[in-house]
């Protein structure tokens, strides 16, 4: 071959090598960007994967915790049931004393009224000490019975305290005014009671005396023997006067 077409031939294959060497290069450029679109895509993918991981756990730790809360619950709700049961228990108690409070009010209304009855038949039976008071004392008894804003219990306890008051009587000694009637006259006078024992009265110009007999149930007049000493006796009442021994009318026990 001439120099001249050597040269040629070999500017030509250079070409040509040249040609093939971009030709070769476009596949690879390729294949490194599809790789590259790979990698993102993995990448993303991966992001994704790790949402959810996160998520899932989330998740997760708020089922446990639904779950705990769940079983403090249901420990809270077998509690509140058991208080619950105790309180119907409670309940069924109240309500059976209610009823039993209803039956014994049933029994002590009649009870009361009986006992206000024979204590105004007592009263009239008895020395007349204090009479007038204590017949208002009945009658406020009654007063209290037919009240509907008073409770039984109140009633109750008014109809003891009048017993109370009534035994008193059989143990103290007091003087204190008001009137007598004797022979169908009034007079004022300081009356003095002995317990039970002796009632006298004595005029309010200490003249004139008297004593209950309490089996004719009425006043009997008192000689003056008996004067003096149902003067002294008023004023010891009254602590005018110290304790001391004194004659007076009173009739022996049978």
């Amino acid at each position: 071959m001439s120099k001249r077409t050597l040269i040629a031939s070999t500017v030509l294959g250079a070409f040509a090598l040249g040609s093939s060497a971009i030709v070769s290069a476009d596949p690879l450029n390729d294949l490194h960007k599809e790789e590259a679109t790979i990698h993102a895509a993995a990448a993303k993918s991966q992001e994704k994967i790790n949402g959810l991981y996160e998520q899932a756990q989330e998740l997760l730790a708020e089922y446990r915790s639904v779950v705990d809360e769940t079983e403090n619950l249901k420990v809270y709700n077998d509690y509140v049931a058991s208080l619950v049961a105790d309180q119907q228990r409670n309940i069924d108690s109240l309500q059976r004393q209610i009823d039993s409070i209803e039956a014994t009010k049933r029994g002590i209304v009649p009870l009361m009224f009986r006992m206000i009855d024979s204590l105004e038949q007592f009263i009239e039976l008895d020395v007349p000490i204090n009479y007038e008071e204590r017949k208002a004392r009945i009658e406020r008894l009654r007063d209290v019975m037919s009240n509907s804003n008073v409770t039984t219990s109140e009633q109750f306890r008014q109809v003891l305290e009048a017993y109370q008051v009534e035994l008193e009587y059989g143990s103290s000694i007091r003087a204190y005014q008001g009137k007598l009637n004797y022979q169908g006259t009034e007079i004022a006078v300081d009356f003095f009671n002995l317990g039970r024992t002796a009632l006298v009265a004595l005029s309010l110009d200490q003249k004139a005396a008297w004593a209950w007999d309490n089996d004719a149930r009425e006043w009997v007049a008192l000689g003056d023997e008996y004067l003096g000493s149902v003067i002294e006796a008023v004023r010891m009442a009254r602590k005018l006067v110290p304790v001391n021994l004194i004659k007076l009318p009173i009739k022996a026990a049978e």
